[in-house]
């Protein structure tokens, strides 16, 4: 590979949640605050969706390139900045059509879904979600005073998570939903949905007038044999009914520096969604932001992202591989994008007599910090985190093995 997808880096004090978990602020969040990794076992961080690999080069290049010149006052944002994001989708998605007034800057992904919310809806409006369902989405809505109606996905005979529609419209019409929240690829489980599958959802939407907003902040990870639709290019109607929320953050591994943006196609919800999103006065980009998306979406951005959708493809098919031939009773349904694991324990835990707590803190006992699936609504499960490098995905296995799932 022309990057560097191997080499262990020192993250310690320098400002990542993900693997200072000495101080117990991690280990707080993941509610095993009182508990400490085991002398003798480094940190092997598998939780919070952080990658441990070095960035594409032209990411620090351009930020350093900004920072060089000793002025950092107002401005706005570049032609080269929406012009890059345009370049982006076409190339890689497919999307036609898309100009620079379509696209609006965020701070943050949730921080677009509220906003889009607070235009779509009323406080306390039931607004639907799938689930298992992303943490900050049940954080984020709560927190702005709705009422999240879970819809749950089946896993098909092969094992992969389908949405259930019927269990949709049920929920959507007695409920009197006329919002939902898309997770596209879905996390924590991994879908990468099927055009088939986005057509039915926005059909059965597009019936029930109910407005999407469409978080798609991993659709650059998809993994060997999967291809990412946009929401919005489904239909007509999923066009001018869907906010669409993107950023380079997962991609590029760039939480740090804040930054998001939608795209929305009609101007009359775009407008309202703006004038929500400027309410608080601090939905402002931060100009080394605007450059680290511009130095992303730069020619060697799309070759490092696909030697990282292969890297992470070679990840998840040696820990689905290892799960199946050694941790017997758990499952897992095989990711077709991010770098997520969902397992569910379920089965283990039954026939060997222990709690998902006592299988969580056994993990980071060993230095495996991982996270409990419970906030994800998964009632005996663990999301885990595979971005980093091969070694350190098999060290964490083997430790697994020897002390948690075969101990």
């Amino acid at each position: 590979m022309k990057y560097d997808f191997t080499s262990i880096i020192d993250r310690k004090g320098k400002d990542a949640i993900a693997v200072d978990v000495d101080a117990g602020i991690a280990l707080g969040f993941l509610g095993a605050k009182d508990q400490k990794v085991r002398e003798g076992f480094d940190v092997i961080p598998m939780w919070v969706a952080d990658m441990n690999f070095p960035t594409v080069p032209t990411i620090p290049e351009a930020i350093i390139a900004r920072a060089k010149h000793p002025a950092y006052g107002y401005f706005n944002a570049t032609d080269e900045y929406f012009d890059s994001i345009i370049r982006w989708h076409e190339t890689r998605n497919g999307v036609t059509g898309l100009t620079k007034e379509h696209i609006g800057y965020e701070n943050g992904v949730l921080g677009g879904v509220i906003s889009a919310l607070n235009v779509f809806c009323s406080k306390g409006d039931k607004v639907l979600l799938h689930s298992p369902t992303y943490i900050g989405f049940t954080n984020s809505l709560t927190n702005n005073g709705y009422d999240m109606v879970l819809s749950p996905m089946k896993k098909d005979e092969e094992g992969v998570w389908r949405m259930d529609f019927e269990d949709m419209e049920e929920k959507i019409r007695t409920q009197n939903i006329h919002a939902a929240v898309f997770c596209s690829p879905h996390n924590p489980c991994g879908r990468v949905w099927e055009r088939w599958e986005l057509e039915k959802a926005m059909a059965l939407f597009e019936k029930y007038d109910v407005k999407v907003v469409s978080d798609e902040i991993w659709s650059d990870i998809i993994l060997k044999g999967h291809k990412h639709t946009p929401t919005q290019s489904v239909s007509d109607w999923a066009r001018q009914n869907t906010v669409a929320v993107y950023a380079p953050s997962k991609t590029f591994n760039l939480a740090g520096l804040v930054g998001s943006y939608h795209i929305i196609y009609n101007k009359t919800i775009r407008d309202r969604v703006e004038k929500e999103s400027s309410l608080p006065h601090y939905n402002d980009m931060n100009v080394l932001s605007m450059h680290a998306l511009i130095g992303a979406y730069k020619p060697e951005g799309y070759e490092w992202c696909d030697e990282l959708c292969e890297t992470i493809t070679g990840n998840i098919d040696y820990a689905c591989d290892y799960i199946k031939e050694h941790f017997k009773g758990v499952e897992v349904s095989k990711p077709e994008g991010t770098y997520m694991l969902f397992l569910d324990c379920t089965k283990w835990c039954e026939e060997h007599g222990k709690t998902i707590d006592e299988v969580q803190r056994a993990g980071i006992e060993v230095g495996v910090i991982w996270q409990d699936g419970r906030i994800f609504h998964g009632p005996c499960a663990i999301r885990m985190n595979l971005a980093l490098p091969l070694s350190r995905v098999q060290e964490a296995f083997d430790r697994l093995d020897k002390y948690v799932f075969n101990a």
